[in-house]
């Protein structure tokens, strides 16, 4: 792999987190609620576990953190804080320690302004891209590993795949390859180069084809053609007893003929200058967890960072903590129940899209409003329903925040291959709601803003301005 190494002044910010941790007689810890910020708390949670230390684990979103006490010996923040004012509540005798990848707001020097301890590792003040190059989860496990834990960093994989950083490029890159180093030394990780098809475990081959979305295809939302491309192949779509075959039933040879019918479909029906990018998406690293069994969701980084996201959507925080941190038995009830209930919400909120023609399309963008789907998952039914739109644009959903809060959660997905062409949509939409008195961020190709009731018309036309000139497709 890649000789890549934490830098020294970076280690340094580590082994001062250490002792603060280790002088703490009582740690709260807030992460945030997706899957990164999920495998983080987790990471923290079981080191100060091993370590003995008193902590409370909470998971919160990012609209709570400013009215958040800091009241504990020590207040760990994990995947948030650096762009919040965490420190609002702070103490002349308040210690607090920040570990985030998001774009800072406060220097690296801020300690020095302030009576309290406070102290932020982000990856962004030594010059690393942290949309890209560690994930929350990957900095808790550098945590970790300053105490020895290299166990862990299993987790540090689940928390990269789950934040999308090897979205663009199909690998994990930067700080991440340290951690999946670390986990295939110890054996529990393996990294193999295999199709892009979601479900490598669980879902059935013509189906993980069917869902297939960066472009629309003849088998996209299509099983029939999906079976019928199988059958022109080939490559038999069951098992000998019977069984729907998954994509790791595939032998390599039939993976390299599948492989070269999916970059010949894609290839025909895209712009030319596109056509050197579709092996990457077709192809990408995929992780498996060797103590996993096969054939089931934790043995896929991508689909257990599925079942993580699941119970975050779904506020079931506790049932994910538990099985990141190997309290299995009751825990895996719990998530076939979160898993069955968020596929129905997901389904519904889809055919309340795409039944009732709520997608409009603007000259750069199109987008739908989702009022009644649960802010939640707005983001994964934009991704889902990508499909049944024009792939050339971003899809952008909003729905409201709440109950009680009738402002605009934002949540924006797109093909993979726009950010091929160097368009970072996470800044664009940052600095869009920002401009409008939200907030918002994210990666190049899924990201999300929160804004005011009363500007989503202005949105969508800045929004669709800024777009002006860069899709070219």
């Amino acid at each position: 792999m890649d000789n890549v190494s934490l830098p020294a002044e970076m280690q340094e910010k580590y082994e001062e987190a250490k002792n603060l941790i280790l002088e703490a007689s009582s740690i709260q810890v807030y992460s945030h609620i997706d899957c990164d910020g999920m495998c983080a708390g987790a990471i923290i949670s079981t080191v100060l576990d091993r370590l003995g230390k008193k902590h409370d684990l909470d998971f919160v979103n990012l609209d709570k953190l400013e009215d958040l006490s800091i009241d504990h010996d020590l207040t760990i923040f994990s995947d948030l804080g650096s762009g919040q004012p965490v420190d609002k509540n702070a103490g002349k005798d308040s210690k607090i320690l920040i570990l985030d990848h998001h774009p800072p707001l406060r220097s690296i020097d801020y300690n020095d302004d302030v009576d309290y301890t406070y102290l932020e590792v982000n990856p962004m003040f030594y010059g690393i891209d942290g949309s890209d190059n560690v994930s929350g989860g990957g900095l808790s496990y550098f945590l970790a590993r300053t105490f020895g834990y290299k166990d862990l960093s299993w987790i540090g994989v689940l928390s990269a795949v789950g934040d999308m950083q090897n979205s663009k490029t199909g690998k994990l890159v930067g700080l991440n390859r340290i951690i999946l180093q670390d986990s295939v030394d110890s054996g529990y990780v393996k990294c193999n180069s295999d199709l892009c098809l979601y479900g490598r475990e669980t879902r059935p081959l013509f189906v993980a084809m069917a869902y297939f979305s960066d472009v629309n295809l003849p088998i996209t939302n299509n099983r029939n053609e999906s079976i019928a491309v199988l059958d022109g192949l080939g490559i038999p779509h069951k098992t000998d007893d019977g069984r729907q075959r998954t994509l790791c039933d595939l032998s390599n040879m039939e993976k390299g003929e599948l492989f070269s019918e999916l970059v010949r479909m894609m290839s025909k029906v895209v712009p030319e200058r596109y056509v050197k990018y579709i092996p990457k998406l077709v192809s990408a690293d995929s992780y498996d967890f060797l103590y996993e069994d096969n054939h089931t969701f934790l043995r896929d980084a991508s689909e257990f960072s599925t079942a993580m996201n699941a119970c975050g959507r779904n506020q079931e925080y506790g049932v994910a903590c538990e099985i990141l941190k190997g309290n299995r038995s009751d825990a895996l009830d719990a998530l076939e129940v979160v898993s069955k209930t968020h596929k129905m919400n997901l389904r519904q909120s889809i055919e309340k899209v795409t039944k009732e023609n709520k997608i409009v399309e603007m000259e750069n963008l199109q987008y739908f409003n989702g009022s009644g789907i649960k802010s939640e998952i707005v983001g994964t039914v934009a991704g889902m329903i990508l499909s049944y739109g024009n792939w050339r644009k971003p899809m952008i959903g909003f729905t409201q925040v709440s109950d009680d809060n009738p402002n605009w959660k934002v949540s924006l997905r797109c093909s993979r291959l726009l950010a091929y062409d160097g368009i970072h949509f996470g800044n664009i939409i940052r600095e869009v709601s920002q401009s409008l008195g939200g907030n918002g961020g994210g990666h190049s190709v899924a990201c999300g803003a929160y804004i005011p009731y009363d500007k989503k018309d202005e949105f969508l036309n800045l929004f669709n301005q800024k777009l002006e000139g860069k899709l070219d497709v």
